[in-house]
């Protein structure tokens, strides 16, 4: 235990910031086709499914994200005995509205708005959509603007194909291109941007390439419409039912749904954001600080060892640990250098330890 302390002064502290970036890949192949559906989890409460990134009995297998649908109160009137999961479907998707909207100026649950302008407009509302919620063993602390892209097929026929598979055409990528410099800040969630299917869109707000999603970067949640699917749309192979988005909406489950979209889904890619703040401390042993050892075996016979019987020579010490403690003189953390430190009177001495949290 040190009996010598030394009060850090307003300059010996600094703090920093530091944003830290991992490319994260997740393949078409992992998705649907590697490991079959040994790496899909299904619930029986049938919500969402989960996806991992080996078979989920493995002990080795991480879960990577979770793929859901949901539709607005008021898409597809209210004759339940037509819809499947009418009830579950609406729940999603006013789940996920209270977590990413705000409230209207009544407390209702407001609707997805394709520009986030949260406006009295109901024409540019994305009342069918599908969730994508990104696991924080992969998000870590945020998505990293402007990384997140995801190309996928879209649309498929199932006209001369065989064993029920289809063929699938029309590529896109979406993303959320210019999400650096354009994004929202009315989400208690946190900050968004609009997810379009070039670059292109991104510049153009209106007209024929109008936003089809959000990108809610610290939930790490993609929200998005289903008409950016066109034609047949699921995969027989996997026992799903087939037929445009709208159809299955009303008539497949969500497991259907989540199995046609990941046999839609080519890759999805994105760079994560580890947020890494320090406290820097600059602990300075001046020419008349920390000469002496508090250590029993400094002395002999009340001499300092170290002087080698010279009572002319300058006291030594070997600097090998600083303790930082707290107002009360309680140890905190301790630092080790990596080889001692020799300290006499016409010498200073400056360390800096970073504490990372």
């Amino acid at each position: 235990m040190a009996n010598t302390f030394k009060t850090f002064l307003p300059e010996d502290i600094a703090s920093t910031r530091t944003l830290l970036h991992e490319a994260i890949p997740i393949t078409g192949s992992i998705i649907s086709g590697t490991y079959g559906t040994n790496n899909i989890k299904n619930y029986s409460h049938g919500m969402f499914q989960s996806v991992y990134d080996y078979p989920f009995l493995s002990s080795s297998a991480n879960h990577i994200f979770d793929i859901t649908w949901g539709y607005s109160t008021g898409s597809f009137g209210t004759d339940g005995s037509a819809l499947v999961q009418q009830a579950k479907k609406v729940n999603i998707y006013n789940e996920m509205s209270l977590i990413l909207n705000t409230l209207d100026i009544s407390g209702n649950i407001r609707s997805f708005d394709r520009d986030g302008e949260h406006d009295t407009n109901t024409a540019d509302d994305m009342n069918e959509t599908l969730f994508l919620n990104f696991t924080r063993l992969l998000a870590k602390d945020e998505i990293k603007k402007g990384s997140w892209r995801m190309s996928y097929f879209a649309s498929c026929s199932f006209s001369g194909t065989t064993e029920g598979k289809p063929e699938y055409g029309g590529l896109n990528v979406l993303g959320d291109y210019n999400g650096i410099n354009d994004y929202r800040i009315n989400s208690p969630a946190g900050e968004y941007a609009l997810l379009f299917t070039s670059s292109f869109h991104a510049t153009h707000h209106g007209g024929n390439n109008p936003p089809v999603g959000h990108l809610y970067y610290q939930a790490a949640i993609a929200v998005i419409t289903a008409s950016i699917f066109q034609n047949e749309f699921g995969d027989q192979s996997m026992g799903a039912i087939t037929g445009s988005v709208t159809d299955l909406l009303k008539s497949g489950t969500i497991n259907q749904l989540a199995d046609g979209l990941r046999y839609a889904i080519k890759n999805v890619q994105f760079n994560n954001t580890t947020e890494l703040n320090s406290s820097i401390y600059f602990c300075r042993a001046h020419n008349t600080d920390f000469n002496f050892s508090s250590n029993p075996t400094y002395l002999s016979a009340s001499e300092i060892i170290v002087k080698g019987n010279n009572p002319l020579a300058d006291p030594v010490s070997y600097i090998t640990t600083v303790g930082l403690y707290s107002p009360d003189n309680e140890l905190l953390a301790v630092a080790k250098v990596s080889e001692p430190l020799k300290k006499t009177p016409s010498n200073e001495v400056t360390l800096r330890v970073r504490l990372d949290y």
